[in-house]
């Protein structure tokens, strides 16, 4: 089209190409024009040249770091190594994104922000599950105030695994492992998302499955001052309870887990394809009208990991405030830290204020 602006696509590196880097990254890099995927970094295996037959493989980090043309890397490695990989990327010139959680400690986080910060650089952190159809349904109705105030919600992340995982990285014992540092992440960053900074926290960690060598439950509650949040995860739940509840002063809303990327993703459909992200679970809100209660089917919003994408790239090219900050991140962090802190306390605790 005459007069329109040629897309400089960001020229972007993986640092893994395991479940998280050909699943949750590498397929939404394909579809957007707005990026590359030109390198990645896979010690002894080429898995990533079956989706791009042209892309260079680095053997070691430093190889990558040293290769000018790129822009963005994507710290998606376990997650002990946040920290020290993406303060090398940043070192290198580079703008990146780490995989949540973002570090191990919430002081890691800050002073990877305040280096980002100083040389210019965007720093972001993949909380993909913003981007649910799950959680796009909760904000519309939040919004739409047909609860009223609320005053209680309950948010589950419920699988049924009886034996760990293959994933040495997050079964081994050791800082930033465990259930609340990963899927915790998740339920953490959407509560502060929708509901702000809480003034208490009460958190349950513990060890269910007989082999686990890592926490793989917790039950948190957030106080805020007439609202409680609650938050859950557990590897042995077979036939979970809703995984959203909304309570409030004229009725309640309630949805089944029903974003279906994660699913398609796994195997081998590609964004963009047609329905993608379209989940076809409706929820339920039953509010108090007329002296009676009156149901109403919700139709859930469709879901697209991607987006994120799409936000970042304004970010880099134009300065624009990354889809999430530094900042963010590192609330979710010190959320997690201050559960830790409750937990081996055994009550609720004072969080301290922003």
């Amino acid at each position: 089209m005459a007069g329109s602006k040629k897309i400089i696509p960001i020229n972007t590196a993986l640092l893994s190409y395991g479940m998280s880097g050909s699943i949750f990254h590498a397929p939404f890099l394909k579809v957007n024009p707005y990026y590359h995927l030109s390198s990645v970094w896979e010690r002894s295996k080429s898995l990533s040249k079956k989706l791009f037959p042209e892309i260079t493989i680095y053997r070691t980090l430093e190889e990558l770091l040293n290769d000018r043309a790129i822009e963005l890397v994507i710290v998606n490695t376990p997650n002990t190594t946040h920290y020290d990989y993406a303060m090398k990327a940043l070192r290198a010139g580079k703008h990146v994104v780490v995989e949540k959680p973002f570090t191990v400690t919430a002081q890691q986080g800050e002073s990877l922000n305040r280096f980002a910060e100083k040389n210019n650089l965007v720093l972001s952190v993949y909380h993909n599950r913003r981007y649910d159809s799950d959680f796009r349904t909760i904000e519309k109705v939040l919004k739409s105030r047909k609860l009223g105030n609320l005053m209680e919600a309950e948010f589950r992340f419920d699988r049924f695994r009886q034996h760990p995982g293959k994933k040495m990285h997050k079964e081994s014992p050791g800082p930033g492992s465990g259930n609340l540092y990963d899927l915790g992440s998740h339920l953490i960053d959407q509560a502060l998302i929708l509901f702000g900074w809480p003034q208490e926290i009460f958190a349950d960690i513990g060890i269910q499955r007989k082999e686990s060598r890592v926490e793989d439950f917790f039950e948190i509650i957030l106080f805020y001052e007439k609202m409680r949040i609650r938050l859950h995860s557990s590897y042995l739940v077979a036939d979970t309870l809703p995984e959203t509840v909304l309570y409030g002063e004229k009725g309640s809303f309630i949805k089944r887990k029903g974003d279906v990327q994660e699913s398609a993703l796994s195997n081998g459909v590609l964004p963009g394809e047609e329905d993608w992200g379209t989940d076809k679970s409706p929820g339920v809100l039953k509010v108090y009208s007329g002296n009676k209660f009156v149901e109403t089917s919700i139709p859930p919003k469709s879901g697209n990991y991607g987006a994120f994408y799409d936000e970042l790239f304004p970010a880099i090219r134009k300065g624009k405030q990354p889809p999430v900050t530094a900042g963010q991140a590192i609330d979710v962090i010190k959320i997690i830290e201050l559960a830790y802190k409750s937990h081996h306390l055994h009550k609720v605790i004072s969080v301290p204020k922003q």
